[in-house]
């Protein structure tokens, strides 16, 4: 390592900064890596890939602000960076931006029309905007891409089950289940569509298997209570709200939909206790 170290202090090439980055990313070291890249962009500012893997580092550190700044750099030096795209429309769209992330991801599909992940990003904008026979059409796209990515899997099982496709639903969780079996969420949305399907003690089997993998998920609880309200058992829908209402309150989680849900059936399902 001191070696490698040595050679890239004299070289101090665009690709030796590459590839001791890659080798510090391999390791997991992403303060080694973050160190290298940004020794790497002081030196070379327009390189359009140094920084648009900076920028992706700074996203996986949960630095939006920072990868923003880069990934943004990164496309003005080269429009059509794939990696710099793909980056900052992920942050667009997490801001809710969904409009001007297609148009970023326009841009990456004339040059990579066979990537998955543009695919199955480009199918969630959809999602956001209620337009979910597009979404779906974008997300079997991706499927056909990468019919082993749990990701897809998952976004078409919740995109089928938005569309009251219970058995489409049913299918994709499952496959994403079997590709990624300690995801939580997987269960709770396979419970939610065992439940349309009239089946509910797989759909009790889902929900509990959903909280023995993570305990303080809010949702779980609530899809939980709701079933087992709608199943005519009143006093574990009861006690089920009361877990929801317990996690609810520590993540402070603040969406208008769930307020209004839990506006409608808290007394109800307090009456159960």
């Amino acid at each position: 390592s001191s070696g490698i170290n040595a050679e890239y202090g004299v070289q101090k090439t665009e690709h030796s900064y590459t590839q001791l980055g890659k080798m510090h990313i391999l390791r997991g070291d992403s303060n080694g890596a973050l160190a290298i890249y940004k020794r790497a962009v002081e030196n070379f500012p327009e390189n359009s890939e140094l920084l648009s893997v900076l920028g992706l580092l700074y996203l996986q550190m949960g630095d939006t602000q920072k990868a923003f700044e880069h990934l943004g750099n990164a496309m003005t030096y080269d429009s059509q960076n794939v990696k710099a795209i793909m980056g900052a429309g992920s942050i667009i769209q997490d801001h809710g931006d969904y409009d001007v992330a297609l148009t970023k991801y326009r841009v990456a599909a004339s040059v990579t029309p066979e990537s998955h992940a543009l695919w199955n990003n480009i199918g969630m904008c959809f999602f956001g905007k209620k337009k979910y026979v597009a979404a779906i059409s974008c997300l079997k796209r991706a499927h056909y891409l990468a019919p082993f990515e749990w990701r897809t899997c998952y976004n078409l099982g919740l995109a089928h089950l938005t569309m009251h496709q219970y058995a489409s639903a049913f299918h994709f969780v499952s496959a994403a289940i079997n590709l990624k079996p300690k995801f939580a969420p997987l269960f709770m949305l396979l419970g939610v569509a065992l439940t349309h399907l009239e089946d509910p003690n797989n759909a009790k089997q889902a929900y509990e298997q959903a909280i023995a993998i993570e305990s303080d998920n809010a949702m779980t609880y609530l899809n939980y209570a709701i079933m087992l309200f709608n199943n005519g058992e009143k006093s574990g829908a009861a006690a089920q709200y009361s877990k929801f209402e317990l996690y609810h309150q520590k993540k402070a989680l603040n969406d208008p939909d769930v307020n209004a849900l839990v506006a409608k059936l808290g007394p109800i399902l307090h009456m159960g206790s």
